[in-house]
């Protein structure tokens, strides 16, 4: 399979949610639903459901459909944040914060892409 980087630099294709959901495995589900839950947002297995936040119109968390990285990205047609003029901006700061290694994937795309 090949990797599908998310328009923050996570690599949706090692994401148990979208592994889960590709496997069509619900113990997987039932798994990332108790690791991902908080008191103040649930998560149920069916919750659970995940084809990459790249697509459009296919299967994705709520939280990645509300995600502002995400909604820019589309908004401006790019593959990923590393592929915009504006990369890096400050959208992508708390998330590669939480995400040292979300960042470095794309400092290396952007890099490769301005040789």
């Amino acid at each position: 399979m090949d990797k599908i980087i998310a328009f923050c630099g996570l690599t949706c294709t090692t994401c148990p949610a979208y592994i889960a959901t590709q496997e069509n495995n619900d113990e997987k589900r039932r798994k990332v639903a108790k690791a991902w839950s908080t008191p103040e947002y649930p998560l149920k297995p069916e919750d659970i459901n995940c084809d990459g936040c790249l697509t459009k119109n296919a299967r994705t968390i709520s939280f990645v459909k509300a995600c502002t990285i995400r909604q820019c990205g589309i908004e401006r047609n790019v593959e990923n944040c590393a592929h915009c003029t504006d990369y890096p901006c400050s959208k992508l700061t708390p998330s590669h914060q939480q995400s040292p290694e979300a960042k470095q994937t794309l400092d290396n795309i952007h890099k490769k892409l301005n040789k």
